[in-house]
């Protein structure tokens, strides 16, 4: 009387619906992916393998000169009858800046794949259960950019016919843009819609934003896609409508990355689960 021994088969009765639970629980993670310890040698390569496939592909679409220019016409009118077209003013007022102008001809240079790659690095570091899946967002989201650029070849501002926006990259003679100057028969120069400045900086915000302590790091991660916005417009290399298909591209991104994993990337493990034998997750402390 008073004795708490639990026997034998009150154990396996016990254990019985704990077994049910941890199963449950692994199906819910790992119900079409589950998230695996990346390895530094296959993302470096994977990265790597992925940019080139992606430069060559987009190159690799036919520069359709006279229908990119007609579809930079239609933008530019759409923008017009929407009262929006506030491209040109920003290009002539930052422009009149030599000093501003030339900054940001190297901030759309170079920050595009500076920031990009640090946050990837920050991600495989720091939070290694997310990293795929985060990685998967932006890989999709350049992925179906290249549709856009196949099926709506469309011509920057500054190559416009009678658009009169200053190319700033070739007035300042400044190294900021695979489109223009001597870089420009390396790059498809009307592959502007949808726009990857948009696209990739959106996704180093909210990446940031979601996932840093820091209040301040959080609050740059936001003004960074909102700085890209003012860049690409005032160095006449995107319409503000380019950065709408950004976003679609990113939204697409999201959505695949929730699916394939079941779960928003941001809202998975930050560590990845251990294993056991067979590949079984195992539990972990709360």
């Amino acid at each position: 009387m008073g004795d708490s021994t639990v026997t034998p088969l009150e154990g396996r009765e016990q254990a019985v619906p704990q077994a049910v639970a941890a199963g449950a629980g692994e199906r819910r993670l790992g119900r079409l992916r589950s998230p695996r310890r990346p390895r530094l040698w296959f993302e470096i390569l994977l990265i790597a393998v992925s940019y080139w496939t992606y430069s060559l592909i987009r190159n690799a679409v036919p520069e359709q000169r006279s229908e990119a220019l007609g579809n930079a016409d239609w933008i530019w009118r759409m923008e017009h009858h929407l009262g929006l077209a506030f491209e040109h003013s920003v290009n002539h007022t930052v422009n009149s800046v030599t000093w501003l102008i030339v900054g940001m001809n190297y901030y759309y240079a170079t920050l595009h794949f500076i920031i990009t790659l640090t946050v990837l690095v920050w991600l495989y570091r720091s939070h290694p259960g997310r990293y795929a899946a985060t990685r998967l967002v932006l890989f999709a989201t350049t992925a179906v950019a290249l549709v856009g650029y196949y099926f709506y070849p469309l011509a920057p501002p500054r190559l416009m016919t009678g658009g009169h926006f200053v190319d700033t990259v070739m007035v300042h003679r400044t190294w900021g843009s695979m489109a223009s100057g001597d870089l420009k028969n390396m790059s498809n120069q009307y592959a502007a819609m949808p726009s990857m400045h948009i696209g990739w900086s959106l996704w180093c915000g909210l990446t940031i934003f979601a996932l840093a302590k820091l209040p301040w790091v959080r609050i740059l991660g936001l003004l960074y896609p909102a700085a890209t916005l003012i860049v690409i417009v005032a160095t006449a290399n995107h319409f503000w409508l380019d950065a709408v298909g950004g976003i679609i591209c990113l939204a697409f991104g999201f959505t695949v990355a929730a699916l394939w994993y079941g779960a928003l990337p941001y809202s998975l493990p930050r560590h990845v689960p251990p294993r056991g034998r067979g590949g079984a997750l195992l539990p972990t402390k709360a």
